[in-house]
């Protein structure tokens, strides 16, 4: 029998803690941590509240403003979005009127989108207080600028944690009004949601254990457990071309899917590592870069197999809200970028002379 892992989350973390003794310390704790806190979606309190939208009034609906998707027949450069703009549509309107922008983000990528420690104080009373960290992070940058840049404060944000198979959906339901998440622009995704000019280079990478004898994305992967993100870049990858890997479990997307080998968060993944439940992880080698820094006992093998490039997504149909991130990132290229980036990414991802640049429609 398991232990029940609380509505909090400690229970199921301590037990996964000390499972994962011998794996990085403090590290692997907070992937612990992580891994239970990530499961759902759930609205993380900053900077006061946010009424919850009502069926069918989405964060930022566009006021009825027909959605346009991209024809996945027809996509050829995915990467091109919209002129920027500052003139407010309504989308935008709609987030000044609310005071706040809402913005779907992860909390357990290491220097991308990430939640330091919490700080707990023992009372005059003998009562312990924990205060919960602050997310930080190369993508928390970038979301503080785009709410400074609409509302006058960076502080005038919300942020929601959103697994990595709930980005589209929160942006559909109207649970977010953007989200800033490593999400990589493609055909197939741009039929869902509307993204922004691309803000950084990746590429889809191995990652695995220093004594293993996996040596990239060939066929030394024949018959390894492989773990990828649910709806992620890297499952379509292997389903491409998985050189006998074995990535899906049974019973995936159905009430009895375990959760082992494609899981919710990506972050999940390097849990699985850690327990041995699974041989190599595929994922984004930015945010395999930061799983690394933070474990020793794994690393980056072979090279990048793929370029794929991060964008903000926003709900199809919000044109006026995609150009002013567009807007945004202009300015966020003429040094903020650079900043972000040696403050978070340079130490793991060295090398990187500077953004992508825009391409518009």
């Amino acid at each position: 029998m398991t232990a029940p892992v609380r509505a909090d989350g400690r229970g199921g973390g301590r037990r996964l803690a000390r499972r994962l003794r011998g794996w990085g310390g403090v590290a692997s704790m907070g992937v612990a941590c992580a891994l239970t806190a990530s499961l759902a979606l759930v609205a993380l309190p900053h900077a006061g509240s946010v009424t919850p939208h009502g069926p069918g009034q989405g964060a930022a609906a566009g006021a009825g403003t027909p959605p346009r998707a991209a024809d996945a027949d027809s996509c050829r450069d995915p990467e091109a979005s919209l002129s920027p703009s500052s003139v407010d549509g309504p989308s935008v309107t709609l987030i000044k009127a609310r005071g706040k922008l809402v913005v779907g983000v992860d909390q357990s990528s290491y220097n991308w989108g990430f939640r330091t420690p919490p700080t707990v104080t023992r009372q005059p009373d003998g009562a312990i207080r924990e205060i919960p960290g602050e997310l930080r992070g190369f993508d928390i940058d970038l979301a503080r600028a785009i709410a400074k840049d609409i509302l006058g404060d960076e502080d005038k944000i919300v942020f929601r944690t959103i697994p990595t198979n709930q980005r589209i959906a929160a942006l559909e339901s109207g649970k977010v009004d953007l989200v800033v998440r490593t999400m990589t622009i493609n055909c197939k995704r741009a039929e869902q949601v509307a993204f922004s000019t691309a803000y950084f280079q990746a590429g889809q990478q191995v990652l695995a254990p220093k004594s293993s004898l996996i040596t990239g994305y060939d066929h030394s992967l024949a018959g390894k457990r492989v773990c990828t993100a649910e709806g992620s870049t890297a499952y379509e990858a292997l389903d491409e071309q998985s050189f006998g890997a074995v990535y899906k479990d049974k019973g995936d997307g159905t009430k009895g899917d375990p959760d082992l080998l494609t899981v919710p968060n990506q972050l999940d993944c390097l849990a699985r590592l850690q327990l041995g439940e699974v041989d190599a992880v595929v994922t984004d080698n930015a945010l395999a870069a930061g799983q690394a820094a933070q474990d020793p006992a794994v690393e980056l093998k072979g090279k990048p197999f793929t370029t794929e490039y991060y964008g903000v997504a926003a709900k199809l149909g919000n044109d006026d809200l995609v150009r002013r991130v567009n807007q945004v990132l202009v300015q966020f290229r003429q040094g903020p970028w650079q900043k972000a980036y040696e403050t978070w990414l340079k130490a793991d991802l060295p090398g990187i002379s500077g953004p992508p640049a825009p391409k518009y429609k």
